[in-house]
């Protein structure tokens, strides 16, 4: 089959690869869309510490059954589905008490397995999600991100009504933006380029500018008490540290943003328990797939909208000029016709 394949940091290429076969319990999809996500950017510059090269990338997937293994139910060859990408083992602690997200033996699809910038991708028949018919693929390929959107709001039990403050406007603050408003909350974007708070904008966020005015800000559109939620998406130290000042007495921060193995993140002890706010962190989802495609479905999720759409062999020359250019897209999605 033919496949986008990374080959070495800021090395990739398009050409033949293996066609994968499913196993008993398993489908092979034909990869109609498939997202560019922040971790597959990681995997391009080489900043990703589970990645062996060379490896097919691409988690965000949607595509057809094709085929099916001889033990699988519930999934029938021509159905539109996207890929639910973390495997967990089951039998890990984490596993044990549900959650998988967590697993101490996770595998993921395009990070450890082939992924979806191929002809074909194979995945468990459980992790396989029909679309509804109102999505076309493209659009069907947010799920994930959706997903992650959820899971974070979930954590930070986000209320209607709620003032909900999310630092960082890239690919995942703009999901967690789309989700938190669905749930009915005031959501208040933050982040230091314009052009990713005018993004933020049009989804209906109203937005802060990141910097040395925010805490006062956030302290005048909150009567001097603080954010009840913050939902941090920029994995960068010094934002991270920031929240305890941001958050309200009693409120709820949510870490998202990812840091390097090894970063240390620091917070004034004594506000930790002055304020008694509850710290959470948040990784991928649990059972978040039904409810990110029934909010697509239902046409509360925009995010979309914003998306820049590639041919998926033109792969290599879109990271490259990602990579050189950060701000040059503000999401992509690679389509197979």
């Amino acid at each position: 089959m033919k496949a986008a394949i990374f080959d070495a940091p800021r090395q990739m290429h398009v050409g033949p690869w293996t066609k994968p076969q499913p196993g008993p319990d398993e489908a092979l999809v034909s990869v109609k869309a498939v997202g560019i996500c922040a971790g597959d950017l990681y995997i391009y510059s080489g900043k990703n510490p589970y990645t062996e090269y060379p490896i097919i990338g691409g988690h965000e997937i949607c595509g057809v059954v094709d085929s099916i293994g001889s033990d699988v139910t519930g999934v029938q060859p021509g159905q539109l589905v996207v890929i639910e990408p973390f495997l967990s083992c089951g039998k890990c602690y984490p596993c044990r008490v549900g959650k998988p997200n967590c697993c101490a033996n996770i595998k993921i699809i395009g990070v450890h397995k082939a992924g979806g910038y191929a002809d074909w991708v194979v995945a468990p028949a459980t992790h396989l999600h029909p679309v509804p018919p109102a999505l076309s693929p493209l659009w069907a390929s947010f799920a994930e991100p959706v997903t992650i959107g959820i899971h974070a709001c979930r954590r930070g039990e986000v209320k209607a009504g709620e003032y909900v403050l999310i630092l960082g406007c890239g690919p995942i603050g703009l999901a967690l933006i789309e989700v938190a408003r669905a749930y009915g909350a005031h959501v208040v974007a933050v982040d230091v380029l314009d052009s990713r708070l005018e993004t933020a904008r049009t989804l209906g966020a109203d937005v802060l500018k990141g910097n040395d005015d925010l805490l006062g800000q956030v302290l005048e559109q909150t009567n001097q008490e603080g954010a009840p939620v913050v939902i941090e998406a920029t994995g960068n130290t010094k934002v991270i540290e920031s929240t305890v000042n941001l958050v309200a007495a009693g409120g709820r921060i949510v870490i998202v943003g990812l840091v390097a193995r090894g970063v240390k993140v620091q917070f004034p002890g004594l506000d930790l328990t002055r304020k008694e706010m509850t710290l959470l962190g948040s990784r991928t989802e649990v059972n978040c797939f039904p409810e990110a495609l029934e909010l697509l479905a239902s046409g509360q999720i925009h995010y979309p909208k914003v998306a820049t759409e590639f041919d998926l062999w033109s792969a290599p020359e879109v990271f490259a000029e990602i990579s050189r250019n950060p701000d040059s897209v503000r999401k992509g999605v690679f389509v197979r016709n």
